[in-house]
């Protein structure tokens, strides 16, 4: 039989009356139990996984001249005075938990502090309707789903009493995936230019769940999509768009090499050996049992430990099952260490993956993939799949390494592992292609360019489409 410490390492939230270093520099209770799969075993992590910490205060712009430069800057504001007064509306399914979250916490107050209004509003629903909306957002990404008129119903009652509920009255509203695209039900009530911004894969969708939705997208004066494969056959305007990092996040700044070892202190995670991770939710299309599968075959050759660090959205009812499913892959290999993290521990996530040797997103479909992002900024190798808008992160073999399956991973792993130098190379080309191409103030850069667009095109326009007052 296997011993306590032989069982791999689960993540559960049972305070504890101790103290931690880390724990009390972040204002927060001390400890939470740490259990192994028979739930035996246990070791105290930090209670930051119970408790959100107070937010840090939004960064300003000049905050990222070291980063980006002063004339980066200087651009945004230059392109920003058109727009003084003008006003946006930004609407998506959850408030955290995910990168739409991530992006528009950043967004919002730098396109407010240019003096281009910016608000934040999200959708709301029982279980029901995000079961469905999870159900079509499979679909979207390629899943066979049998759309019934049930699941339709259920959509668009929600969306109606979503409707209800908002008001509509700036001068551009963008309307965040699947969930929310129905509010553009509201358009003839408004002015406004009205825009989709699509973070899915949609290279190849369920035909039926496709015909349910393409008649609303329609509707709309434009869609954005995170990679050129993506784009469908619409009559309305296109565009694409990177999704973004913000480098002086809690996630992606700069940190010191101690609160870094604080944090793998707290989480048994072992820094004299190499470090395998995966950061993402618990969701089938990321392969996270993928993942396990690919470390155990590359274990037979290498010495390596595997961190899967997530957690679940609130739009998201899938998570636990996936994690279940995870544990089960693990099974009782005391290398492998799940945390089943909440939202608000993106400290602890950026210390994660400045310790790692390796970070992986093996994902089976993925819209962009911020966590390959967060990665490459942090300079460190990374393998993920060839999917979705991945590719344009990673150029294979110069800012990281593509592959197409777990024996692929299993052989990226071994090869990374014993070629520290290649390793090295790729990483630092890596975080130079996020700084020209991926960063927060070029995401900022490309909202004022569409938000001139829309204007000058709807100044050109016949005014019989707006109402009256």
């Amino acid at each position: 039989m296997k011993s306590e410490e032989q069982s791999a390492t689960f993540a559960t939230a049972t305070p504890e009356p101790q103290s931690s270093n880390l724990a009390a520099s972040r204002g927060r209770p001390p400890f939470i139990e740490r259990r192994s799969a028979d739930r035996r075993a246990s070791r105290q992590l930090p209670a930051s996984i119970l408790t959100p910490p107070t937010p840090p205060p939004a960064p300003h712009l000049a905050d990222y001249r070291n980063i980006v430069g002063q004339s980066t800057l200087d651009g945004l504001r230059f392109l920003a005075r058109e727009l003084k007064g003008k006003t946006i509306k930004m609407v998506n399914s959850t408030a955290v938990g995910g990168g739409v979250a991530e992006m528009l916490n950043r967004l919002v107050p730098l396109l407010s502090e240019l003096e281009v209004a910016t608000h934040w509003d999200v959708i709301t629903g029982g279980n029901d309707f995000f079961e469905v909306t999870k159900a079509f957002h499979n679909a979207l990404h390629g899943a066979p789903y049998e759309l019934t008129k049930a699941a339709q119903e259920i959509f668009l009652m929600y969306t109606e009493q979503n409707r209800e509920r908002m008001k509509f009255e700036e001068n551009l509203v963008v309307i965040h995936d699947p969930q929310p695209v129905g509010l553009i039900g509201s358009r003839q009530q408004t002015s406004a230019s009205w825009v989709w911004r699509c973070h899915l894969d949609l290279s190849n969708p369920d035909a039926r769940v496709w015909e349910f939705f393409r008649p609303i997208i329609e509707q709309y004066d434009a869609a954005i999509f995170s990679a050129p494969s993506f784009a469908r056959q619409l009559p309305i305007p296109q565009y694409l768009f990177y999704p973004c990092i913000d480098p002086l996040s809690e996630k992606n700044k700069d940190l010191p090499d101690f609160q870094v070892q604080r944090v793998c202190d707290d989480f048994g995670i072992d820094r004299s050996r190499p470090i395998v991770t995966q950061v993402s939710r618990f969701d089938r299309l990321k392969d996270p049992v993928g993942v396990v599968q690919a470390y155990k075959l590359a274990k037979k050759y290498v010495d390596c430990q595997l961190v899967l660090a997530g957690g679940g959205a609130t739009d998201d009812p899938e998570g636990a099952t996936v994690l279940q499913e995870v544990k089960d892959a693990a099974g009782n290999d005391p290398d492998i260490i799940i945390l089943d993290l909440p939202p608000w521990c993106a400290l602890e996530i950026n210390a994660i993956q400045r310790a790692s040797t390796i970070i992986v997103q093996k994902s089976l479909k993925e819209g962009f993939g911020l966590t390959v992002t967060e990665a490459l900024w942090k300079g460190k190798p990374v393998i993920a799949g060839a999917v979705g808008g991945i590719p344009n992160q990673i150029i294979h073999k110069l800012t990281g390494v593509l592959v197409h399956s777990v024996e692929g991973c299993a052989f990226q792993i071994r090869y990374l592992l014993t070629h520290p130098e290649f390793a090295r190379t790729i990483g630092i080309n890596g975080r130079e292609h996020v700084k020209e191409n991926f960063l927060m103030t070029t995401n900022v850069k490309r909202w004022l360019l569409l938000f001139r667009t829309l204007e000058e095109r709807k100044a050109r326009q016949p005014k019989s489409r707006f109402p009256t007052t």
